[in-house]
């Protein structure tokens, strides 16, 4: 149990497509978790990504001071209702921390509370939940590996973390307008926020229903975090496109597929990067069809 002297306000915010069931049993875990948190005040945004079913009706756990659900008129996924949601909250003040987390049990919130201890201890850092053990099968835990290795190798950073964090409204008014931020968050926040805390983390298991994350949608994850470091990227490969070069009279066939496979790989990082719209992101607010306050 914790228990700080200033009373600290805290808001989660929670995408939502289709999975309704899911998020009535996510709030009802949470408000078990934040009962044992003294001195904080918790608040929900609950960004509805354009569902195509119709949505419940939404019961206010009562450790949860309110809930504010925000339809989106075009659904843009996951990654886009982050962004907007953190552009969203950096033109306000009345918070001091955004807990970022999915919706359907794969961030498990029983975590909340290590996030906010690590949080408060020191409340200038924002903190990432680094994940030690996933729940997904052998063959998508090769390919998390496999993305893992590769983000290393070309970004020099190694990001062992999704969206599940705690972020400072410092940090928030930093990210609110770097366009980075409409394809990748985890990745954003690693090139743009220079000290990060962290606190292990579990992969849970989805309450509802199978994983939606498919392999082509892994892959653009995955490249979509390296695309954030282009530059770094593009130098990378230069200097190993150069390399491989001295070493052609020797290795000619592997050398030239290795360099096919490396020019093909940038082309890849540049397509992908593409998707980071300015333009978008900044005016992602016009995307909002409505918005419902549920209060005590």
């Amino acid at each position: 149990m914790y228990d700080w002297e200033k009373m600290k306000k805290i808001i989660i915010l929670i995408p939502v497509y289709n999975d309704w069931e899911s998020l009535s049993k996510l709030l009802g875990e949470i408000n078990k978790t934040i009962q044992e948190i003294k001195n904080v005040e918790f608040n929900c945004i609950v960004i509805n990504d354009a569902s195509t079913i119709q949505i419940p009706k939404i019961e206010l756990p009562k450790n949860i001071v309110s809930l504010k659900l925000i339809n989106m008129k075009k659904n843009n996924g996951h990654a886009r209702c982050n962004a907007f949601g953190i552009r969203y909250l950096s033109k306000k003040d009345d918070f001091d921390y955004l807990i970022l987390m999915d919706g359907d049990g794969e961030d498990r919130p029983e975590e909340i509370k290590f996030l906010v201890e690590k949080a408060i201890t020191d409340e200038n850092t924002s903190v990432i939940a680094r994940r030690i053990k996933r729940s997904e099968g052998f063959f998508f835990q090769l390919l998390y590996r496999l993305h893992k290795i590769l983000t290393l190798i070309f970004t020099g950073k190694n990001i062992n973390f999704g969206n599940y964090s705690c972020i400072t409204k410092k940090d928030i008014k930093i990210l609110s307008d770097k366009e980075s931020l409409w394809s990748s968050f985890s990745g954003s926040l690693k090139y743009h926020i220079k000290k990060l805390n962290s606190v292990k983390s579990i992969r849970g298991l989805r309450y509802c229903g199978p994983s939606q994350m498919s392999f082509f949608k892994l892959v653009i994850h995955s490249l979509s975090i390296i695309a954030v470091f282009k530059k770094i990227v593009f130098l990378r490969s230069a200097m190993l496109l150069i390399i491989s070069s001295y070493l052609s009279l020797s290795l000619s066939i592997n050398v030239v597929i290795f360099q096919i496979l490396l020019i093909i790989f940038n082309l890849m990082i540049f397509i992908v990067s593409l998707r980071e719209n300015r333009k978008d992101f900044l005016e992602s607010d016009l995307n909002v069809k409505s918005s419902n306050q549920y209060t005590h």
